[in-house]
């Protein structure tokens, strides 16, 4: 009895097991690859070591056009690409970020949560693209 129990638990958790090539068929958006460290002990990061506080990362070939990471409890963050899901990247479509609020600066409605990516408000309805990222010590490690 056990062994069925441990097969058919074995099972669903192999089932219920994905991988991340499903993230990236935003139409509006270019796939990139990137690696990126962030030393929460430089003084430009010390707001990420407080849970409830974000940073955006605009360097050269880090995202598109750029990256938010949040700190949710220290141990989780969240990192998302700071393009508009729903447009074109174009001159205007950097989100401006408002507390966990990231909003459109090309005139629509387009607002997103920095928490989990999810649109709350406008039109398209693809969420924010998340990397991955972890922390290690003192150091984020964030990827595509």
């Amino acid at each position: 009895m056990k062994k069925i129990i441990v097969i058919v638990c074995f099972s669903i958790l192999i089932i219920s097991c994905s991988n991340d090539d499903g993230r990236s068929n935003n139409p509006n958006l270019p796939s990139i690859s990137f690696n990126h460290t962030i030393n929460l002990d430089l003084p430009q990061f010390n707001s990420l070591k407080f849970p409830g506080n974000s940073e955006v990362i605009r360097i050269d070939g880090v995202g598109i056009k750029g990256v938010i990471i949040y700190n949710v409890d220290n141990t989780l963050y969240s990192a998302f690409e700071l393009s508009d899901p729903n447009m074109i990247p174009s001159s205007c479509s950097a989100l401006n970020i408002n507390g966990i609020r990231a909003e459109s600066n090309c005139g629509n409605d387009n607002a997103y949560e920095i928490i989990n990516g999810q649109q709350l408000e406008g039109e398209g309805g693809f969420p924010l693209l998340r990397y991955r990222i972890s922390r290690e010590g003192n150091t984020l490690f964030i990827s595509n």
